[in-house]
């Protein structure tokens, strides 16, 4: 993975207390912020994460732009469809955080 210092996008997913699955994907290198992925049952590759999320918050760091972001809720409910499905925010610019909550 590339040094913590070029990932200076952050993606966070905000669960909003129902089961919900997500996959986002970057034209650069994405990694996970403050959790342990096999914990969370997130999978991380070089470009790309899936997991789900049903309460708390999920942050990534990336570099590069966004390239997709899905979003289904426990039915399969695609967004904007769903009110279920989680919030995502794409932050560009950001310094890298620690690994901290």
């Amino acid at each position: 993975m590339s040094s913590e210092g070029s990932l200076t996008n952050r993606i966070t997913i905000v669960g909003r207390g129902v089961p919900s699955n997500y996959e986002i994907s970057v034209d650069g290198e994405i990694e996970l912020v403050g959790a342990d992925p096999l914990e969370e049952a997130t999978v991380v590759t070089d470009h790309a994460a899936e997991g789900a999320i049903e309460t708390g918050v999920m942050r990534f760091q990336f570099s590069g732009e966004m390239a997709n972001v899905h979003l289904v809720d426990w039915n399969g409910t695609s967004a904007p469809e769903s009110p279920s499905t989680p919030e995502v925010h794409v932050d560009y610019g950001v310094p890298p955080r620690e690994n901290s909550n």
